[in-house]
């Protein structure tokens, strides 16, 4: 499977804040641009895009590094308005600069919180993953207790997130930012209350979240008879996870559960930490392969039929150039030649990275639609 040339940097306020579907609100920010070949207004167009965009995170609590998404931040803003009608309800540039080579402005932008989020979903990567599998800590008991600890980042959760890292997904680990907690998620798996999990991808930009809980049970304990005056010499315990891998759908925006289950494993050790530790590995082994597949296959599933036309294509060998040069693009899983510098590619990410990804190969984007890019050579 082929790495995602785009990767998305961000860094995460504690929480979701109450106002992501309050009333519109204004806020002041900036934005700034290069000027390239002396095209200021080309420069100022960008720095108030960038402008919009951070009251776009600001509205929704997330801090995107936009610079990582993409590079063409026209038509990132040009993407999020023609698929989300609403999200800046109204700008106004309080101030501009030009300080050597770069174009700065200041603007007061109104933003649709509910709107704004939905924007930023609209960007998250489908081959993005955001994992939270916490394991209750190991200690000498043999039932789960209301004072059991929770292990947010564990033996199950590691080894499950290298493996999809090893395969070139862009993974985050929810544990470490303190955006969720194992109750919580707890809650939200029994109950059916895919709002906290529709959160979550807001803040994570991704479109896939595998959530879950593993706990254990020590089965028989340490020098515990099991008969014929035999004595067991360790402890043996048994490790379960129940899980979901939830997404959603790029079509209707609801959530859907592409995959459910449980898995378990016995460990035995002289200590309940060690045993538990070995059941965390065997439930990993279990578990690694089956989201592997199911997440493969939700991702090839979802692509994508995107008209792709490049003008000035002359000849065969061009052509063939041109096609090598689409199929050798991230996440493009196949292209059909329909004519000269005439493609359908087949894609599972949003379109407007398949169109960034070609501009960054000496094209230049003339026309974007969802399911059309038309492109001149540079």
């Amino acid at each position: 499977m082929k790495k995602a040339c785009l990767t998305l940097s961000f860094a995460l306020l504690a929480a979701m804040p109450v106002s992501l579907y309050a009333a519109a609100s204004c806020v002041d920010t900036d934005g700034e641009a290069l000027i390239v070949n002396g095209d200021k207004p080309a420069a100022k167009i960008e720095a108030v895009a960038r402008a919009k965009w951070a009251a776009i995170e600001q509205s929704v609590g997330v801090n995107v590094k936009a610079q990582s998404v993409v590079q063409n931040f026209a038509l990132v803003d040009d993407a999020i308005m023609k698929q989300i009608k609403g999200v800046v309800t109204g700008h106004k540039v309080i101030s501009e600069d030009i300080s050597g080579d770069v174009y700065k402005v200041k603007v007061n932008a109104c933003i649709e919180p509910a709107n704004a989020g939905e924007a930023l979903a609209s960007l998250s990567l489908n081959n993005s993953i955001a994992v939270f599998l916490p394991a209750t800590k190991p200690r000498e008991r043999t039932h789960l207790e209301a004072n059991d600890v929770q292990e947010e980042a564990n033996i199950l959760s590691e080894t499950v997130i290298g493996a999809l890292a090893e395969q070139g997904f862009t993974v985050v680990d929810v544990a470490p930012s303190g955006a969720a907690d194992a109750a919580a998620i707890e809650r939200a798996m029994k109950s059916g209350n895919f709002m906290t999990l529709r959160s979550m991808m807001y803040k994570f930009l991704s479109n896939l979240l595998l959530i879950g809980k593993a706990d254990y049970t020590i089965s028989t304990k340490k020098n515990e008879d099991i008969g014929f005056g035999t004595k067991m010499p360790f402890q043996n315990v048994t490790v379960r996870l129940t899980y979901r891998l939830v997404a959603k759908d790029p079509s209707s925006g609801k959530m859907i559960i592409v995959a459910a289950g449980t898995e378990e494993a016995k460990g035995l050790a002289k200590n309940a930490e060690d045993a538990t530790a070995k059941g965390l590995k065997g439930v990993a082994e279990k578990l690694t392969p089956a989201i592997l597949e199911k997440v493969s296959k939700h991702i090839k599933g979802i692509a994508r039929k995107i008209s792709v036309k490049v003008e000035g294509i002359a000849d065969v060998s061009a052509n063939f150039a041109l096609k090598e040069t689409l199929q050798n693009t991230s996440w493009v899983t196949n292209v059909e030649e329909k004519g000269l510098g005439d493609f359908i590619v087949s894609y599972p990410e949003n379109p407007v990275y398949l169109a960034n990804s070609v501009e960054q190969k000496g094209f230049k984007v003339t026309k974007f639609t969802p399911y059309q890019i038309e492109l001149v050579q540079k």
